[in-house]
């Protein structure tokens, strides 16, 4: 049976960068009366977004930053690969610490699959959010994103779904697969869980914890305090509404209220 590369899985599983960069896009024009041209994006992982970003428009540049060199360097063999040589000039990856890398300033910073809650104590995580701020033209936006819901502090809870097949750039083929979201355990008092992905895959078999998380569950009030407290000068919340079989419509629209079902993603922008 040959092995399966997970980093596929999880792109394919948890990652829609086009959704994620039109969001910012919008939020960015809606703000400036103009289109964002230079990026950043924390906590990159494979940097298939900052990829995809330095795809879309001639004039735009990204800075990808994460600490695990051979997740970058997967990302370089596979979404790198995808560039063109002009491309490539526009995209800069970086191993290091999101904490301490600086870069040029940037119209767009994004932290996103909830990758900041491992900053778990308030301090740190508001260092990290001053040093984002530093990082930004004046004209910028920050933009995260974070779960929650009734499901989201519960004790133990599974999200299960069907993730449609593809073919990878070796050519193999991936037929549909299980996707399993666990949460393992949520500590009430501090909000710290651990949660676990898995993959079900027919002809390749079951991979447990290809990935997992310790963090901490940040809530909405939570960050927009953070973020002023940072320096940036206004917070917004962005929620989604459900379809008919109670999936998110993946259309976000600025919040202030909001029911509390069993589970939902929110993108928190930061203002410059």
């Amino acid at each position: 049976m040959p092995k399966l590369d997970i980093h596929w899985l999880y792109e394919a599983s948890v990652q829609n960068v086009d959704t994620d960069l039109d969001f910012a896009a919008r939020v960015f024009s809606r703000h400036w009366k103009r289109k964002p041209a230079t990026l950043r994006e924390d906590f990159c992982g494979t940097a298939k977004l900052a990829c995809r970003w330095v795809q879309r428009n001639k004039k735009n540049e990204a800075w990808g930053i994460d600490f695990h060199q051979p997740t970058l360097d997967w990302g370089k063999k596979y979404n790198a690969a995808e560039l063109s040589e002009e491309q490539l000039q526009r995209l800069h990856l970086i191993c290091g610490d999101v904490l301490e890398v600086q870069t040029p300033k940037v119209d767009l910073a994004l932290a996103l699959n909830f990758s900041f809650c491992v900053f778990k104590q308030r301090e740190t995580l508001r260092r990290y959010f001053q040093t984002v701020g530093k990082s930004l033209n004046p004209e910028g936006l920050f933009v995260l994103d974070i779960y929650g819901g009734t499901e989201s502090v519960m004790a133990k809870s599974d999200d299960v779904r069907l993730i449609p097949g593809f073919t990878t750039p070796d050519g193999l083929e991936i037929p549909d697969f299980e996707y399993t979201w666990e949460q393992a355990a949520y500590n009430p008092i501090n909000h710290h869980t651990t949660c676990h992905i898995h993959f079900d895959v027919p002809g390749f078999g079951k991979i447990d914890k290809a990935f997992t998380y310790r963090w901490r569950l940040w809530t909405l009030p939570e960050l927009q305090e953070i973020l002023l407290e940072a320096g940036f000068s206004r917070a917004e919340v962005y929620l989604h509404d459900f379809d008919d079989e109670g999936e998110s419509d993946e259309i976000f629209r600025r919040r202030k209220t909001y029911e509390n079902v069993q589970g939902w993603v929110a993108y928190v922008v930061g203002i410059k």
